[in-house]
C-alpha cells in the first residue's frame, strides 16, 4: 500500500510517476517532532535506502543530510555525497512488516537516524513544503519493488555500456587515447570504452574540440569503433563566458541562464574559469541544452558522462573579491595570530561551493522564481534529464549511454550514475560494495564505482580486488585523476595474468548480468540486494553486509581486506561456491548453511549460486560485439536433481525496443 500525505505547499520535483492522490487523515507509523518527523525504532531494526551515502547497508547510528555535495573526501565521517536519495526501508525485526518512506522535497533533508538517540530516526526538511509517501508491505523486498514502480522506469543503456571503460582526468591528446585503445589489445584485455576528460575541450568549454590536441575526433570515434571499443566524453555544468562562443551568445540571448536577484546572470568559476549556469528547470533551456550534443553525435559519439553537476562552484567572482581585500590587508600585518590565520585559510577553503552563493541565484519555474538552495537538489537530475530528452530527438530509437554525477530520484529514469570522486582505499572498495543495493533500490541500476579509486594511489592487489567484485556492478570503469599513479589495468604487469583472467569472466558472465539487469529494468526486480531480503527471518543474513544477492540466482561475497587470503562467508542456505581463478579454472563445492572460512587467494573470486538455478556461461571476447550469447555452457546448483532452466534475455543491444516477447527465451534446461 502506498499513501501520499501533502505537507504545505510543495515544489513539483516529478520524481513520482503514479497519480496519488493524497491523504486526509493522519500520518502512520510517525510521530510528529518540532519541524520534522520520528519514529521509535526496536534494538535490531535495520534501516536501508538513502542511495549514495557513507557508511554500511543500515544506516543506523550517524546522521545525513540530501544536499548534493562537491565531496570527494569521501568517508564516513561525511554527511552527504553528491546526490539526494530520500528514500528510506525500514525492516522491524520483529517481521511485523516493513516501511518505505520517502521524502519528496528538492532541497536540503536532514535525517539523525539513531545517532541522538540509538531507538530514534528523526527527519527534517529545510522548509515545510514537501510530499511524503509511506509503503508498507510484508517484506523489504515488496517494499523496494513499489517504491520502484513509484518513481518509474530505470534507464537502460546499450548493451556495450556493459562492457570495460577505462578513463583518467590526464588523457590529453588523441595519441593518448590511441595508445591506451593499443595496450589494452597487446596485452590481451578486452575494452569497449574509452572516457573523455576534460582535456578534449578548448580550453575546457563545452561542446567544444581542441583541434590541435584531436585534430579529427570523428575519425577518432570512427577507428576505435572499428576495434569494438567507444568514445564516451564528459559533459559539464558550466557554459564558459565567451562572447565568442556561439552557445554562450546564444544562451545569454535566449535567457537560458540563472540569474541573479536583480534578474542578470549569475556567473561562478569552475574548469572553464567565469561559467553561466543552464536553468535546467525550465524545459526550454533543457531542450536548447540537450541540443547542443549535437556537435558531438554527428560525429558517432554515442555515449556521454555528465559531471560538475551539483552544480560544482569553484569561486563567485564577488566572493573571491571580498577575500583578496581581507588577504590584502592581512598581508600588511607584521604578524598574524592563530585567529587571522586559520581564519584565512578558512576563508580560502571557503570560497568552493559556498552555500552564499547557492543562496544568490535564481531560477524561472512555472511554479513562479524560486532561489537556488531551496531546489538545490533537481539541478543534477534535471541536467541529465535535459540530455535523455535530447538524445529521443538526436539519436531516435536507439539507446545512448548516459551516467551522471549529481543526482536526485527521478533523474533514473533519463540516466545512470556513477558514485563520484572516490578514492584508492581498501574502506572505499568495501564502501562500493555497500552502496550497491542502496542506490539501485532508488531506481539507479546502471551504476558503479571509479574500479582502483579516483584519486590518490592505487596498488595492485587493491587494483584486483576491486575488479574482482566491479565485475558484477553493471557499470565497470576504471577512473583515476591525473595527479594520480596510472593504474590502466595493464599496467600491473605482476598480477596481469589475473586481471585478464578476471576481465574474461565478466565477459563471460555478461549472458546473466545483462539478463538480469534486463529483468530488473523491465520487472521493477532489484539486480543487487542485501541478503535479508530473501530471508527476512534469518537473524544471521539480516547481520550481513558485505556480501550481495546479484539476480535470481547468485551470491557474491568480494574480499576487501589487504593481504586477506580468504574471508568468512554467510550461507543462509546451502549453495554451489565456484572458487573461480578464470572462467575455465575453478574449484567448486557444495558448502551446507551456515559459516565458512573460505580460502581466496589474490586472483580468486568466490561467487555462489543457489540452490535451483542455473548460470548461462559465454566464451570471453575482446568486446560486446563479439561476444557470442549463443553458445553457451551453463553453470548449475539443481540438489533435488531436477531441472534448473534459466530464463534469459537478449537483443540487439542498442534499439530502444526493449519488450519484444521473442527477447526472451529458455535456456540450460
Amino acid at each position: 500500500m502506498i499513501q501520499r500525505f501533502v505537507i504545505g505547499k510543495p515544489f513539483p520535483t516529478e520524481s513520482v510517476v503514479l497519480d496519488l492522490p493524497a491523504e486526509t487523515g493522519p500520518v502512520p507509523y510517525l510521530t510528529p517532532d518540532g519541524d520534522g518527523w520520528q519514529y521509535v525504532m526496536q534494538e535490531k531494526d535495520i534501516v536501508y535506502g538513502l542511495g549514495e551515502m557513507p557508511r554500511g547497508l543500515n544506516k543506523r547510528g550517524w546522521h545525513y543530510e540530501t544536499n548534493n555535495t562537491d565531496e570527494s573526501e569521501h568517508g564516513e565521517n561525511r554527511l552527504s555525497y553528491y546526490a539526494a536519495h530520500n528514500f528510506l526501508l525500514i525492516s522491524p525485526a520483529d517481521g511485523s512488516g516493513c516501511i518505505g518512506i520517502f521524502v519528496d522535497f528538492p532541497g536540503k533533508v536532514s535525517y539523525d537516524i539513531g545517532y541522538t538517540r540509538h531507538d530514534t530516526l528523526r527527519f527534517a526538511t529545510a522548509e515545510p513544503n514537501y510530499a511524503l509517501c509511506l509503503i508498507t508491505a510484508p517484506t523489504a523486498a515488496e517494499v523496494a519493488k513499489e517504491f520502484r514502480q513509484l518513481i518509474g522506469p530505470s534507464y537502460i543503456p546499450p548493451k556495450w555500456a556493459f562492457g570495460l571503460a577505462q578513463s583518467r582526468f590526464g588523457y590529453k591528446t588523441e595519441a593518448d587515447i590511441r595508445e591506451a585503445a593499443a595496450q589494452y589489445k597487446a596485452n590481451g584485455l578486452p575494452l569497449d570504452m574509452i572516457c573523455m576528460d576534460i582535456d578534449y575541450m578548448q580550453s575546457y568549454a563545452d561542446f567544444t574540440i581542441d583541434k590541435a590536441r584531436f585534430p579529427d575526433l570523428g575519425k577518432l570515434a570512427a577507428d576505435l569503433k572499428a576495434e569494438g571499443i567507444r568514445l564516451v566524453p564528459i559533459i559539464d555544468a558550466g557554459i564558459r563566458c565567451d562572447d565568442n562562443d556561439p552557445v554562450c551568445r546564444e544562451g545569454l540571448e535566449k535567457g537560458y541562464f540563472c540569474t541573479k536577484e536583480d534578474g542578470t546572470p549569475f556567473v561562478a568559476a569552475v574548469w572553464p574559469g567565469k561559467a553561466y549556469f543552464t536553468d535546467f528547470l525550465r524545459p526550454e533551456a533543457r531542450a536548447w541544452f540537450g541540443r547542443q550534443y549535437k556537435v558531438l553525435t554527428d560525429l558517432g559519439i554515442e555515449g556521454f558522462w555528465n559531471d560538475m553537476n551539483e552544480p560544482a562552484l569553484f569561486y563567485s567572482p564577488e566572493r573571491l573579491k571580498a577575500f583578496f581585500e581581507n588577504a590584502a590587508a592581512l598581508s600588511r600585518k607584521d604578524n598574524l595570530d592563530q585567529n587571522d590565520f586559520f581564519g584565512l585559510v578558512r576563508s580560502v577553503m571557503g570560497l568552493m561551493n559556498a552555500p552564499e552563493d547557492y543562496r544568490s541565484f535564481y531560477h524561472d519555474t512555472a511554479a513562479g522564481r524560486v532561489r537556488h538552495d531551496r531546489v538545490h537538489n533537481l539541478y543534477g537530475g534535471c541536467m541529465t534529464r535535459a540530455a535523455g530528452e535530447a538524445f529521443q530527438t538526436l539519436r531516435p530509437g536507439q539507446r545512448t549511454l548516459l551516467y551522471c554525477r549529481s543526482s536526485i530520484i527521478g533523474a533514473h529514469r533519463w540516466g545512470g550514475i556513477w558514485l563520484g570522486d572516490n578514492h584508492s582505499s581498501w574502506s572505499q572498495l568495501l564502501a562500493n560494495i555497500q552502496m550497491m543495493p542502496a542506490v539501485q533500490m532508488c531506481g539507479f541500476l546502471y551504476s558503479g564505482a571509479d574500479l582502483c579509486g579516483f584519486s590518490e594511489d592505487t596498488t595492485p592487489d587493491l587494483a584486483l580486488r576491486w575488479l574482482e567484485f566491479g565485475l558484477f556492478t553493471p557499470l565497470m570503469r576504471n577512473h583515476s585523476d591525473a595527479e594520480s599513479r596510472e593504474q590502466e589495468f595493464y599496467r600491473f604487469t605482476d598480477v596481469l595474468p589475473a586481471i585478464r583472467n578476471m576481465l574474461d569472466l565478466r565477459y563471460a558472465l555478461l549472458p546473466y548480468l545483462y539478463s538480469e539487469f534486463m529483468k530488473a529494468a523491465l520487472e521493477d526486480t532489484p539486480y543487487f540486494r542485501p541478503l535479508a531480503f530473501d530471508y527476512p527471518a534469518d537473524p544471521d543474513a539480516r547481520e550481513v553486509d558485505d556480501q550481495l544477492l546479484l539476480g535470481e540466482g547468485l551470491m557474491v561475497a568480494p574480499v576487501h581486506t589487504q593481504n586477506a587470503h580468504g574471508r568468512t562467508v554467510y550461507l543462509p542456505e546451502a549453495m554451489k561456491m565456484l572458487r573461480l581463478r578464470s572462467v575455465s579454472d575453478y574449484d567448486e563445492e557444495v558448502l551446507p548453511a551456515g559459516r565458512h572460512y573460505l580460502p581466496c587467494e589474490l586472483g580468486e573470486v568466490l561467487l555462489f549460486i543457489r540452490p535451483g538455478h542455473t548460470v548461462p556461461v559465454a566464451q570471453p571476447a575482446a568486446n560486446t560485439a563479439q561476444l557470442d550469447d549463443t553458445a553457451l555452457t551453463f553453470w548449475r546448483f539443481a540438489p533435488d536433481g531436477q531441472p534448473a532452466p534459466y530464463r534469459m534475455y537478449t537483443d540487439d543491444g542498442v534499439t530502444t525496443d526493449y519488450n519484444k516477447p521473442e527477447h526472451w527465451r529458455i535456456v540450460g534446461q
